[in-house]
């Protein structure tokens, strides 16, 4: 089958297209023929080998962790699954990633796509969905009448908070730039700060929980707005100042994504119910220039919504 690999860390030009082995389904497997993938920060920070420690691989490496496409072959033991099913998922971490025509997946981490619903809109959501379902809820413990704050809300990750936010029952603030607070407020924000021209921390008091997309400084003067002795600060870039959250009286916690069949079968149900959707803000061709093209992007950090590529 043909794959995108990197056969070494480092630059989009490591980025090569060439022919691997076609996986087979292990006992509580299926393969998936892909439809379609999305690109995420981790697929370059990994290429770039900023997370060699932690994924220590031989090469090649396929990069992607989001599938979404049909069942061409169901291992010895899977039951609830049969081919032909339309499914998505966000696969256990390893080198075999969604860069490629079909991949396998652990049974227990597939989520049935609704007819309803393109592979398009599917291939954005299990790694962004996921981080922002896990923060919010498994994390955060967002209750209905809360108050968010969710930086960089036009991001992949931001838009699915947003929704998924206003959905359990918070009142939900996010950062944005001026271009995109329209988007935004559809979405269901209810308040969006142009980081550009105004300063959260000055604007802010009392929110409850604070969903870090950005560290550093952001995450530094997220501990002010946050409500003494209740407030929590959740992050998905690396751990938090332990210190500072200690002088402000609130919880700070840095989180790795954990895939989760279950959780992305519910996200499925809410889109099919129309109340959470997929913002594709750009899509590409599988190809080694599709792929090339859809890094450079990403690696602006200016990217609307998600970053997609089909099949």
């Amino acid at each position: 089958m043909k794959a995108v690999v990197i056969n070494q860390y480092g630059s989009k030009e490591e980025l090569v297209e060439q022919e691997v082995n076609k996986p087979r389904a292990e006992a509580n497997q299926v393969v998936v023929k892909l439809e379609a993938t999305s690109i995420n920060p981790i697929d370059w920070k990994l290429r770039e080998g900023y997370l060699k420690e932690m994924y220590d691989w031989e090469f090649p490496i396929i990069l992607g962790w989001d599938v979404a496409g049909v069942i061409t072959e169901i291992g010895s033991n899977v039951s609830k699954w049969k081919v032909g099913d339309r499914v998505f998922s966000r696969p256990d971490t390893t080198r075999f990633g969604s860069y490629a025509e079909y991949t396998a997946v652990d049974e227990h981490l597939l989520a049935k796509l609704p007819d309803s619903i393109s592979y398009e809109e599917a291939a954005a959501v299990p790694l962004a969905g996921l981080t922002a379902w896990q923060v919010l809820f498994t994390h955060g413990d967002l209750k209905e009448g809360e108050t968010v704050l969710i930086h960089a809300g036009a991001g992949g990750v931001g838009m699915y908070a947003i929704q998924l936010a206003k959905h359990a029952g918070a009142h939900v603030i996010t950062t944005a730039s001026e271009k995109n607070h329209e988007l935004l407020y559809s979405l269901g924000a209810d308040q969006v700060i142009d980081y550009k021209t105004e300063n959260f921390e000055e604007i802010l008091k009392n929110i409850d929980l604070v969903f870090d997309t950005m560290g550093g400084e952001v995450a530094e003067n997220s501990y002010k707005v946050l409500k003494p002795n209740t407030g929590r600060l959740i992050t998905i870039v690396g751990e938090p100042n332990h210190d500072t959250a200690k002088s402000h009286n609130v919880l700070a916690k840095g989180i790795w994504l954990q895939p989760d069949g279950d959780q992305l079968q519910r996200m499925a149900d809410l889109m099919e119910e129309k109340k959470i959707k997929s913002i594709v803000g750009a899509t590409f061709p599988f190809s080694r220039q599709g792929i090339y093209d859809a890094h450079a992007l990403s690696e602006t950090h200016h990217a609307v919504g998600k970053i997609v590529v089909t099949f």
